[in-house]
Formats: structure tokens, C-alpha cells, sequence
């Protein structure tokens, strides 16, 4: 017993000094991201396309497909398809926007009947849809300039950051020594272990919100079209961009879905809009989520809202949309961690 005692406390003095070490670390990390947002942005939005891509860009390497050759044939098939959908939702969005915002503005009203004044800013709240959208995301300003100006921004940072993902998915494995010669020898294989479980936890997140965020998106879009309410097309959309904010997305896309058929079907046709929605997210919660990410860092429902909101203040829309699987990777290094160092609780 009192030789076990020693151990067990450099064993628990080790953990705590990693903990310590590594929260040190990430609040650098964090603070570095916040003075640094416009080259960190890309970066991040490259590591996020490259745990997307990378089971394509091995795929075409076991083909026997030279490095740069493999890593442009990616870059230009994700091009493609990530192109091709913008373009279906944003013209999806530009053709029923106003019929959708006019839904809105008549639900407002609708509301109004009932609830008095609560049924008012509703109508502002539609009224100004675009406005609010711009002042969420922090980076739209007034006046036309500026708006001009937000966009070219948002141009070059996906061309930056899609020039990064060819580079990292060309020069993937490099990554592991590039990685060892940076650390000291004694630590190398624990910071490499690190770093792979991270980088597997952010995989497996981006490739199941993708295959979880198009299902979605399909059943909301037939359960809408079956039932004729407008829009459907958008708002199946919105449903799929909003499927990468865990939780707070499905909620206000959902929303907005049971409001357009209120507005434009009456209250029998919204219950049934809301069914669907319900529907599809017990679907998602009770059989796509154990099913498609089983393998990645389950986090609790409250770290994923604490994680979006700091998100949120940190990067507006961009850093919700980061914080989850940032968080996922932080989860993962845990995860390494215990199973290297130990903890309190472990055997």
C-alpha cells in the first residue's frame, strides 16, 4: 500500500501538470486566434476541408495518383460540388427570400391577433431580416461599401483557405515528423498521439454533421413539399447550413419552416410542418447521431452550447460555426491524455 501511494501521486501530479500546461496553451491559442482572425480563419476553415477531404485524397494516393496531382483532383472535385451547392442554395434562397420573408411578416401579424403587442417586433423582426442577419454575424456593416467589402473578404478567405487544403492534404505526410522535430524527443510520440486522436475527432465530426446535415435537409425539404408549403427549397437550406451549429441551427431553422406554413397553409398545416421537424430530429438524435458519429467525442448537449456562444463572441457566425469541432479536437486531446497520463479516477 505504501509503495502504491507514490506512484499513484506522481501519477496525479503528472496529470495535473498537463492539464495546466495544455490550458495554458489553448488560452494562448484562443488569444492568438482573436488578435489574429483573418489569417486564423482560413487556417482553421482549410484543417475543418482537409478532415473532409482527406478519405478521397488517400483513396486516390492508393491509386497510385501522384501526391499534387491527387491533392488538385480533391481540391477541384470539392470545388465543384462545393460550388454547385452554393449556387443551389443561394438561388433556392434568392428565388423564395421574399416569399419566405413575406410568410414571415404575415405570422407576425397572425400572432399579433393574439398576443397583442408580442406580435409586433415579430413583424420587425421579419422586416428586417437581412439587417439583423448582418449585425449577428458581426462583420456586415451599413451602406453599400461596406457590404462589398464583407464579401470580398469572404472571397478571399475561401480562396485561401482552399489553396491551404491542397497544400496540407499534398503535404499530409510530412505532418507527423514536421510535428516531432518541434517538440523534444522525450515528448514527441505523446504530442504526435495527440495530435492524430485531435485531428480523428475533428474527421469524424465534419464527415457525420455532413452526412447527418444532408439527410436532414432532404426529409425537412420532401415532409415541406408534400405538405406545399412555399419556400420549401430554401428553407431546406437553410436546414442543411444550419445542421453545423449543433442544436441552435435545427432550432431556428425548424422555426422558421413551422412559421412560413402557419403564415401561408393556416395552423393545421404548421402542426404538421412541425411534425416533421420533430420527426427528423428524433431521426437525427436517436439513430443518425449513435449510428454515423459512434466513433467521434461525444460532448455534452451544454459543453456544445457553451462552445457555440463563445464562438459566437469570438468570431460571430464563422466562430459558431468552428467552435463545435475545435471543441471536438480539445475533447480528443483529453481522451489521449487519460489514456497516457492517467487521471484521478483511473485504474
Amino acid at each position: 500500500m505504501h509503495t502504491l501511494l507514490p506512484e499513484a501521486v506522481r501519477r496525479l501530479a503528472a496529470w495535473c501538470l498537463v492539464v495546466l500546461l495544455v490550458a495554458g496553451v489553448a488560452g494562448v491559442g484562443v488569444w492568438l486566434c482573436t488578435v489574429l482572425k483573418t489569417a486564423v480563419t482560413p487556417v482553421l476553415l482549410a484543417l475543418l476541408g482537409t478532415a473532409l477531404l482527406g478519405p478521397l485524397y488517400r483513396r486516390l494516393v492508393r491509386m497510385h495518383v501522384q501526391r499534387s496531382l491527387a491533392a488538385g483532383l480533391t481540391c477541384a472535385a470539392v470545388l465543384a460540388v462545393v460550388g454547385g451547392a452554393t449556387y443551389i442554395v443561394v438561388r433556392a434562397l434568392i428565388d423564395t427570400g421574399d416569399q419566405i420573408i413575406a410568410s414571415l411578416k404575415q405570422a407576425a401579424v397572425d400572432l399579433s391577433k393574439h398576443f397583442s403587442a408580442a406580435g409586433t417586433s415579430l413583424d420587425d423582426l421579419a422586416s428586417n431580416a437581412k439587417d439583423l442577419l448582418g449585425k449577428f454575424g458581426g462583420t456586415a456593416a451599413s451602406g453599400v461599401v461596406s457590404g462589398i467589402s464583407v464579401v470580398g473578404e469572404m472571397i478571399a478567405t475561401a480562396v485561401l483557405a482552399l489553396l491551404l487544403v491542397f497544400f496540407f492534404l499534398r503535404d499530409s505526410h510530412k505532418t507527423a515528423g514536421a510535428l516531432r522535430s518541434l517538440v523534444p524527443a522525450s515528448s514527441a510520440d505523446t504530442v504526435e498521439a495527440m495530435a492524430r486522436r485531435a485531428f480523428t475527432a475533428v474527421e469524424g465530426f465534419m464527415r457525420g454533421t455532413t452526412v447527418i446535415a444532408l439527410i436532414d435537409a432532404v426529409c425537412i425539404t420532401v415532409g415541406l413539399l408534400i405538405l406545399r408549403v412555399p419556400g420549401a427549397a430554401g428553407l431546406g437550406a437553410l436546414v442543411f447550413v444550419g445542421a453545423y451549429i449543433p442544436y441552435l441551427g435545427a432550432f431556428l431553422s425548424g422555426a422558421i419552416a413551422v412559421l412560413v406554413a402557419l403564415a401561408d397553409r393556416g395552423l393545421v398545416i404548421a402542426l404538421w410542418a412541425l411534425g416533421v421537424v420533430l420527426a427528423v430530429q428524433v431521426l437525427e438524435g436517436h439513430v443518425l447521431q449513435p449510428m454515423i458519429q459512434s466513433r467521434t467525442v461525444q460532448m455534452h448537449p451544454a459543453v456544445v452550447m457553451l462552445a457555440i456562444t463563445a464562438g459566437a463572441s469570438v468570431a460571430g457566425i464563422i466562430g459558431m460555426l468552428l467552435a463545435v469541432p475545435l471543441t471536438a479536437a480539445a475533447f480528443g486531446v483529453v481522451s489521449e491524455m487519460r489514456v497516457r497520463y492517467g487521471g484521478p479516477g483511473t485504474a
